[in-house]
């Protein structure tokens, strides 16, 4: 059985947030898009990625104010990044390993996609599928 990559189960061209945005902005960002993962670009450059629980925690440990505290200051430096040709396993396993709740999929044209926990679930139910038949 050849092994699937990344590329065939990640979200493709995800919301990105600019570092220098609110938390506010992220907020709401999350909302429309039904979406708890936002890769984070410095001048269209991946920096970092920022999660709903990351928010949640900047907004209650320190109180930070959500319309004036920046992206940067939730965001976690230097995310998990495979390329889209990476296998799913190699993927899953790392982030298992590391208990990492997403990872950015990058290409030369910078963020090309998202792979989360949800993600990997969704593949673990097509995959389990398939193999049912």
């Amino acid at each position: 059985m050849t092994l699937p990559a990344i590329t065939h189960y990640m979200t493709a061209k995800p919301c990105t947030i600019d570092r220098l945005a609110s938390l506010a902005d992220a907020h709401r960002l999350m909302k429309e898009h039904g979406v708890r993962h936002l890769p984070v670009l410095d001048d269209g450059d991946l920096c970092g990625i920022v999660s709903e629980r990351d928010l949640h925690m900047v907004e209650n440990l320190i109180g930070a104010d959500p319309t004036s505290t920046l992206v940067d200051t939730a965001m976690t430096d230097h995310p998990f990044v495979v390329t889209s040709d990476t296998l799913l396993d190699e993927v899953v396993e790392i982030m298992t390993d590391h208990k990492y709740g997403s990872v950015v999929v990058v290409g030369h044209d910078g963020v090309e996609g998202i792979f989360t926990t949800v993600d990997a679930c969704r593949a673990l139910t097509q995959i389990l599928r398939a193999r049912a038949v």
